[in-house]
């Protein structure tokens, strides 16, 4: 029999409230034992809601609480489960916790909570996988890519590719069955389209990956430029904010400042760094060595020039680091050049030109066209987004698309059926290693160890 686990749900410390998990065949029976009310929890009917107190093994009241019954399967792991909302606070929750602890139940491990719900089949494991894309999620457009893959958009998608699959390779049974016939060439064209077809749905997928490491892991954006060009004023535009000093003496950011920004629904991490330039002061040195050290690790770099002091309007400043995006700052101190050659132009001091910079960053680091329907400027994002899929779905999809191109090859030379279907099983293995259809116990702890304790 499956052990009861319990933990506690909330973050840890003070707050109005608190709250602590229960589920396994055992969760009701502990609950009983801990809290105590005018019916007992196994009394209780389902997602009925109690007041009372909860006590220790020698009767203290530790808590006056309310507590909620999910029974199976209708629960968020498919067992009973118990639900404990008590006042916040460390010690009154952990007392709360200990006491269920001391009723029967087991500490429960990082995710084993949703990873009870995948074992029951209440969840496949990209909608498991969601559940924490959706709770780290550092922006709206990354919260509704995790939500739309929790609702289960793109286990639906891998499902509907497993089932083509499956067509396919029991079309290649019958020929196996008889080896004398052979593949007719009408069967084997219509066979090919199929698999075509499968394989542009892969590549489709694939090509989501860098979304949905942008959505999830977010990307550096280094400020780079001499003294003086607007770094630190582009970064406070950026963030929507007063963060960085600004000050017309050169050389007043001597170390690097890092911030969070949400860029057209994106999360970026945004460094200023200090000017490049040379100099004697040992300070600034340091200074400027970290600049470049930041720049040369970020994702991404824009180097930003004062416009204002070019003296020839045509020459295109010589580059500080490859694959940069070169930004012309002070616009509004230009009396008449409306373009400068080779840049964006922007006045971080007025905010003109400030959209155009972020659809380019954005277009940059996604590959879409800048100016795309639906774009809403620095801030805003479009309405709809899908799932996108992650590192680990890449590596299965890859793994798919390869074995399912080595098929294609062997049926367009004619080789045995029996060949390609070994590719074709491949294939449709790793297609199954997404949704967990052929998840292994490596694989399944891999993935949940990095759940918070509670979920």
């Amino acid at each position: 029999m499956q052990e009861t686990i319990a933990a506690l749900a909330t973050p840890p410390g003070e707050g109005a409230l608190a709250v602590i998990r229960m589920s396994g065949p055992g969760a009701l029976v502990v609950a009983d034992t801990v809290f105590r009310a005018a019916k007992s929890p196994t009394a209780m009917e389902e997602r009925q809601v109690a007041f009372g107190r909860i006590i220790d093994s020698h009767g203290e009241v530790i808590d006056e609480v309310l507590l909620t019954v999910f029974r199976n399967p209708r629960s968020y792991t498919g067992e009973d489960l118990v639900e404990i909302s008590g006042h916040g606070g460390s010690l009154v929750a952990s007392r709360v916790l200990a006491a269920a602890l001391e009723a029967g139940a087991r500490m429960a491990r990082p995710g084993e909570f949703t990873e009870r719900a995948f074992l029951n089949g209440k969840l496949d494991l990209t909608q498991a996988e969601a559940v924490m894309d959706l709770i780290s999620a550092g922006t709206p457009r990354a919260a509704r890519a995790a939500t739309a893959q929790l609702e289960g958009r793109l286990g639906q998608e891998i499902q509907a590719l497993r089932g083509e699959l499956l067509e396919c390779v029991a079309h290649l049974e019958a020929f196996i069955d008889f080896p004398e016939e052979g593949i007719d060439p009408e069967s084997g064209v219509a066979l090919r389209r199929r698999m075509q077809r499968i394989a542009e749905r892969l590549a489709n997928l694939l090509a989501t990956a860098d979304k949905g490491r942008l959505l999830r892991e977010g990307i550096t954006l280094a400020l780079c430029g001499a003294p003086n060009a607007g770094k630190s004023s582009l970064l406070n535009r950026l963030l929507g904010a007063e963060r960085a000093i600004v000050n017309e003496a050169p050389g007043t950011t001597r170390d690097t400042i890092e911030e969070k920004a949400s860029l057209g629904g994106y999360p970026f991490r945004v460094i200023d760094t200090a000017g490049l330039r040379e100099t004697v002061d040992a300070v600034e040195q340091e200074g400027v060595r970290r600049a470049r050290h930041a720049a040369e690790q970020a994702d991404l770099r824009i180097h930003l020039v004062d416009a204002s002091l070019l003296s020839d309007a045509a020459t295109i400043p010589a580059p500080l680091f490859d694959d940069e995006i070169l930004v012309y700052n002070k616009r509004d101190l230009l009396a008449d050049r409306a373009t400068l050659p080779g840049g964006i132009v922007i006045s971080c001091r007025t905010g003109e030109g400030i959209d155009s910079l972020i659809q380019t960053i954005i277009s940059k680091v996604t590959g879409h066209s800048k100016g795309k329907k639906g774009d809403k400027g620095v801030h805003g994002e479009t309405a709809q987004d899908g799932a996108a899929i992650n590192a680990r779905h890449q590596d299965c999809l890859k793994r798919a698309s390869l074995s399912l191109g080595a098929a294609m090859d062997l049926l367009g030379a004619g080789d045995p059926p029996e060949l390609v279907a070994v590719e074709l099983r491949s294939a449709l293995g790793a297609v199954g290693e997404v949704v967990g259809e052929a998840g292994t116990e490596e694989i399944l702890g891999k993935i949940f160890s990095s759940f918070c304790i509670g979920k």
